[in-house]
């Protein structure tokens, strides 16, 4: 009676396992697309040609947005119902990858923005600070800790945060600011599923 019960335990592990392993979106399925979301935020992934990640967001509390995510890391373009944005490198951003632990980047860009004249050139800094694994409910991503610095013709910081950047989706699960202060926080996505074919 006791090795039937062991085996029924067994049976039902393996199948909520499988049933668990088969929600989490590996790198060949994330080819199809895939839906990261958190309370307030659904995002659509979808590879576009030429590297790019076209990124689809809902919210609950503002316009939808539209984004282009080189490598599904580094945004160089967006459009919502508040106005477009471009960000125009001026060097071959696939030369920045595949990242590896260690790497550090600087890439000088020029922001657009329809009936703007751009006010000089920003300097996106990458420090790839090393490897992490994190988690979306069930599922487990190994993830580079990539800092991102974006700053200003003048050298004044605009924006810093650390990336946890999937490699495999090609995306970017959670943003950490403030590193190793007492305001530090992660803001991240909490579910991943695939897209409703």
């Amino acid at each position: 009676m006791r090795v039937a019960a062991i085996g029924i335990a067994f049976v039902i592990l393996a199948t909520t396992s499988a049933a668990h392993g088969a929600e989490c979106i590996g790198a060949k399925a994330a080819k199809a697309g895939f839906i990261l979301s958190k309370p307030g935020i659904s995002s659509e992934f979808r590879p576009a040609a030429g590297g790019m990640m076209h990124v689809a967001n809902t919210y609950e509390s503002a316009s939808p947005q539209t984004q282009f995510l080189f490598g599904g890391l580094i945004e160089v373009f967006r459009d919502s119902n508040t106005g477009q944005l471009a960000m125009i490198p001026f060097s071959d951003l696939r030369k920045l990858f595949p990242l590896k632990a260690g790497a550090k980047s600087k890439t000088i860009f020029v922001r657009l923005a329809p009936n703007k004249q751009p006010k000089g050139t920003e300097t996106l800094e990458l420090v790839v600070k090393g490897k992490e694994t994190f988690s979306l409910g069930t599922c487990k991503y190994n993830v580079l800790a990539v800092k991102e610095t974006i700053k200003n013709q003048a050298g004044e910081t605009l924006d810093e945060f650390t990336a946890l950047y999937a490699p495999d989706l090609q995306a970017v699960l959670a943003k950490r600011y403030d590193e190793g202060t007492n305001s530090e926080s992660v803001v991240g996505y909490e579910v991943i599923k695939p897209l409703a074919k």
